[in-house]
């Protein structure tokens, strides 16, 4: 009896415990939705995506252009950053000695009318420290300086008597010398500019430019520059950064800003006229927006030939006589408009012309194809606005009648209550209220001017530096512009560039420094939308009670060679998909070979790439196997996924 008792017992446990090992299994394995995804590829169900849908934006913040895109090497060239009153801050250059044998300070005797401080040194020591004495420029945190490369010096210089300069270029400290040359200033009263080139034999990643001599005496120093000889093209970029740019194929390149082109106050707010000519006239500005001084070689001209260097179309905006704390009244705007005008001419007059010929003169005899500008940056709430834009728009539209508009008021929800070709959309925000916005175009009427998504990211809470979360929210938002395409006419991310050294604003598309760089999830989710600008866009329809966790886009686009199909899912969600993409009315029959998934995910949600880590974060491409009209794949927990599917000859030509 007791011995039934205790078996029954201990039956009755091993089943308790098979039930419940059972019950947490089954809840293990329930961890996939399943989703079907129907595509509508008839073409007559297609349209056109337009050309220009997705491109770049780039705005002077973070150091993206000084010490960023634009390779210039030294920070304050020209000794102008400290204001136009001496002596002044020279900072970041500083003295190699101390105030006992060498003494610097900047005054007004530059020979350039637009910049005309300098900086004046006296060497006070009759018998100098070994090495001599002189300033040195450590450049924007440090001078990546590369063995074998070659650097481009040119500084003006002046001295009343005859003296031996050294040039250098050394490690932070000054005790490694990566390269070396001595220049004799003759004695004169007049300026003179020295060329060198010097190259490097040793590698140092915060290197610095020195300027040193033993001889007691004076010497004026002004605009000094160091640039790699290696920039893109010979046009003054840093070559792989650019590179990144390209491989995100834009269509257009929105500049110079942002909040960059309207001030905190309009005297700092970004004048295209002082920052075109020779680089040695430009005055440069302090950026107060940013809290950073500009030499402003990365100039209106630069951005023109940047776009073109890009294959993209320059969205130029302008200051409408607006910044955060003052404005010009509409009755007093007239010379405002009369500069844009004449940004237009430099742009895009022929070389005969007053302004064209001063782009000719710079090495561009052709016009560039300026076709959008933008009327302010997000002025539209300020009381002039509407009044100042009328201004601009009307005097535009009779001297360049092709020019498209771009009002900064937003007519996704309503109609504007004046004339425009386009109106800025901008929005930043957390992830999961980007996510939900996919479908903010849905709604909006189809007469009227189109949008421009000129600025758009997952910011702040969830975005961390650059997570895999925002990355995610950003595609699904795109994918629904893609769907809206016919409203939706341009998309940028903001912002485009980030310098470590200066992360003013976070999270950004590419983080760079000296010497290094790597993308964002945000950059790479992006690279798989590069195809989408003039591809065909195709109706498509989700199944699933997990819906709300997924988006999804189809288009046909063409390389060289081929044909694809690509369908872009997002799915936000923790749980995996098996996911069953059916196709109909497709023109061609589809060939698994040549067909791919390539897949942007990672471990966790909130994963960043890093300089230690830089593809932490980045898509991962595979053959497709099972590619054809109906399949079944399986979508990762947070993950984008694009499935190509290689289209083969036509189904009639093969029938033929």
């Amino acid at each position: 009896m007791g011995f039934k008792e205790v078996s029954s017992a201990t039956i009755f446990c091993l089943l308790l415990l098979f039930c419940l090992g059972c019950r947490c299994l089954a809840s293990e394995l329930v961890t996939s939705q399943a989703a079907t995804l129907n595509v509508d590829a008839s073409p007559q169900s297609a349209r056109k995506i337009p050309e220009t849908l997705f491109g770049i934006f780039f705005e002077e913040i973070n150091h993206a252009g000084a010490g960023g895109i634009w390779a210039e090497l030294v920070s304050n060239r020209g000794f102008e950053a400290g204001g136009p009153h001496t002596p002044s801050n020279i900072d970041p250059w500083s003295i190699i000695g101390d105030d006992s044998s060498v003494f610097v300070a900047t005054d007004r005797t530059s020979c350039f009318s637009r910049n005309i401080v300098a900086l004046r040194m006296e060497v006070l020591c009759d018998d100098c420290p070994t090495g001599g004495v002189g300033i040195y420029n450590p450049g924007f945190w440090g001078m990546n300086i590369e063995d074998g490369k070659a650097y481009n010096l040119v500084m003006y210089v002046k001295s009343p008597e005859t003296t031996d300069l050294t040039v250098s270029l050394t490690s932070s400290d000054g005790l490694q010398n990566l390269a070396s040359t001595t220049i004799t200033v003759s004695g004169t009263s007049n300026w003179t500019k020295v060329e060198q080139k010097l190259v490097a034999n040793g590698t140092n990643r915060t290197s610095r430019l020195q300027i040193t001599t033993n001889k007691k005496g004076v010497v004026w120093f002004d605009q000094v520059s160091l640039m790699p000889e290696d920039t893109y093209k010979g046009h003054g970029f840093r070559t792989e950064l650019i590179s990144m740019l390209l491989d995100l194929k834009p269509r257009f390149l929105r500049f110079p800003g942002g909040c960059f082109v309207e001030g905190d106050w309009l005297r700092n707010a970004f004048r295209w006229r002082e920052s075109i000519g020779p680089w040695e006239e430009r005055p440069g500005h302090f950026g107060d927006v940013w809290h950073y001084w500009t030499d402003d070689g990365l100039g209106y001209y630069e951005f023109l030939q940047l776009a073109e260097d890009l294959g993209a179309a320059p969205i130029w905006v302008f200051n409408n006589g607006v910044s955060h704390n003052d404005e010009v009244d509409t009755a007093a705007i007239a010379p405002f408009v009369k500069d844009v005008l004449d940004s237009l001419e430099f742009a895009r007059g022929s070389a005969d012309s007053t302004w064209g010929s001063v782009r000719a003169a710079m090495g561009h005899p052709e016009p560039f194809p300026v076709k959008y500008v933008a009327i302010g940056n997000e002025d539209c709430g300020k009381k002039i606005y509407r009044g100042n834009y009328l201004k601009f728009y009307n005097a535009i539209r009779q001297a360049y009648p092709d020019i498209q508009m771009i009002s900064n008021c937003d007519g996704s929800s309503r109609p504007l209550d004046h004339p425009a070709d386009l109106y800025d959309f901008h929005v930043y925000t957390d992830s999961k209220t980007l996510f939900n916005m996919r479908s903010t175009f849905d709604s909006t009427s189809r007469s009227g001017p189109k949008a421009f998504v000129s600025e758009y990211a997952v910011w702040r809470s969830d975005a961390g530096r650059g997570s895999l979360l925002a990355s995610l929210a950003e595609a699904a938002f795109l994918t629904g512009l893609e769907k809206n395409s016919d409203i939706v006419q341009m998309a940028s991310y903001a912002p485009l560039f980030v310098n470590d050294n200066d992360r003013t604003w976070n999270p950004d598309a590419i983080v760079f420094n000296s010497w290094q760089h790597y993308g964002t999830p945000s950059y790479w989710m992006q690279t798989l939308f590069r195809e989408s600008s003039g591809a065909m866009v195709h109706p498509i329809t989700v199944n699933s009670s997990y819906s709300g966790s997924l988006a999804a886009s189809a288009i046909t686009w063409q390389d060289s060679e081929n044909s694809f199909l690509r369908v872009k899912v997002v799915n936000f969600g923790s749980d995996a998909v098996s996911l069953i993409i059916s196709t109909s009315g497709l023109q061609a029959s589809v060939n698994a070979l040549g067909s791919t998934t390539t897949v942007l995910t990672s471990g966790n949600v909130i994963d960043e790439n890093s300089f230690s880590n830089p593809n932490k974060v980045v898509p991962v491409k595979s053959e497709l196997s099972n590619a054809a009209e109906q399949m079944q794949v399986t979508l990762a927990p947070h993950s984008f996924s694009a499935f190509d599917l290689a289209l083969a000859q036509s189904k009639l030509v093969a029938e033929m």
